[in-house]
């Protein structure tokens, strides 16, 4: 019987496919959206696969990315008014990832010693 995965890494998988999908509407319209969809929907796609699979460096890996992610959703809302929804997003989902990657760490370094 497997363990189910903590709530942290349940978080960091529907962030990672909420950005493929994000990622998949937002280039999808492009002249050659097979390029875009490589570049940008599936590293998130692949890294939410390891995740379930209980890679150990996938969250590590996952906000490594996400520091790109959020940069190019910055960049883009700030440059382009009409992509601005779909960069907020990005970036927020990019916050959402480096967070909830992060969070075993966070928890182990200021969670109280017992004893």
């Amino acid at each position: 019987m497997s363990v189910p995965l903590p709530t942290s890494k349940r978080v960091l998988v529907a962030a990672l496919v909420a950005l493929a999908v994000l990622y998949a509407a937002w280039f999808g319209t492009q002249p050659d959206p097979w390029v875009a969809q490589v570049v940008f929907a599936l590293p998130p796609a692949l890294l939410a696969v390891a995740v379930l699979r209980r890679s150990r460096t996938a969250g590590f890996w996952s906000a490594v990315i996400a520091l790109a992610w959020f940069s190019h959703g910055v960049m883009v809302a700030w440059e382009r008014p009409d992509d601005r929804l779909q960069a907020l997003l990005e970036t927020a989902l990019a916050v959402i990832v480096v967070f909830s990657a992060s969070m075993a760490g966070l928890k182990a370094r200021f969670s109280r010693k017992r004893g």
